[in-house]
């Protein structure tokens, strides 16, 4: 089994991922990413009324292996 790193991308901020997880295969990993941008969404959901843009960008010891991305705008009538 193989060590992914899940970082963190919040617009242009990046927050590596310094522990990793170790998983059995690609679709384990891909589980996990998207589980992970589900609660980063959740929570700058609750926080902002504006666009959001956040990627978890999944990588090994050889390098990027996945990146999962969300984006949407929330949109108030005045």
């Amino acid at each position: 089994m193989r060590r992914y790193y899940f970082d963190l991308r919040d617009g242009e901020a990046l927050i590596p991922d310094e522990e990793g997880m170790v998983l059995p295969d690609m679709g384990s990993v891909q589980e996990e990413a998207v589980k992970a941008l589900a609660d980063m969404v959740h929570n700058a959901a609750q926080k902002s009324a504006s666009l959001i843009q956040m990627a978890i960008e999944v990588r090994d010891d050889d390098g990027p292996v996945m990146q999962v991305k969300f984006a949407f705008d929330i949109v108030r009538p005045h």
